[in-house]
């Protein structure tokens, strides 16, 4: 069993955004707040022994919040990048864990956290979140991962990973990616009042 007192959060905030324009996804208004700061505020009661936050071109001030800053100057080489220095961070610090969350989830509860790290039952073990069919992060990797997690390449190098793993099933709501600002108009949608 992995404690979550173990466990690094490697909260992943540098991609390059292509897909949103020429504006900062993560520090666009959602119900009052910047977009990043809601998975941020959902994850702020966890006892994580450390929470880190990879980035590269946002001013939000994640190290007010308790995050150690880790600045990823090559965000074009892809996720793997930012994976890759947020894991090697965390195993300096001698985590037997990381939990690696996308700061453009809003969504992610701290329950479903606990549920991924509650599943995890080796060191080796990989557990994904899930809507009930594609795997996707958050997701929790065992110390016993972080070997194949520092040698990633690209964007899709930890998917086949993810894939063989367990996966927690939670609400495809809780699931919501920000890639688009058409996707956050759908997400305003769903939480507008009637």
């Amino acid at each position: 069993m992995i404690h979550v007192e173990k466990t690094v959060l490697i909260l992943l905030a540098a991609g390059r955004s292509e897909r949103f324009g020429d504006v900062d996804k993560l520090e666009q208004n959602f119900l009052g707040q910047p977009l990043a700061m809601h998975v941020v505020t959902a994850f702020e009661d966890i006892p994580f022994q450390a929470r880190f936050v990879v980035k590269n071109g946002t001013d939000l001030d994640f190290g007010s919040r308790g995050y150690r800053v880790i600045h990823n100057d090559d965000p074009q080489i892809g996720m793997s990048r930012s994976v890759k220095l947020g894991v090697q961070n965390a195993r300096d610090d001698g985590a037997e864990a990381v939990v690696i969350a996308l700061a453009d989830m809003p969504r992610v509860t701290a329950s479903h956290l606990y549920h991924l790290i509650e599943a995890m039952d080796s060191r080796h073990s990989v557990v994904a979140s899930s809507d009930g069919v594609n795997p996707c992060p958050p997701a929790v990797f065992g110390a016993g991962q972080f070997d194949f997690l520092l040698n990633l390449e690209g964007d899709a190098g930890a998917r086949d990973l993810v894939r063989a793993g367990r996966h927690v099933v939670t609400s495809p709501a809780e699931l919501i990616d920000i890639d688009t600002p058409a996707d956050l108009e759908r997400l305003r949608a769903l939480v507008r009042p009637l």
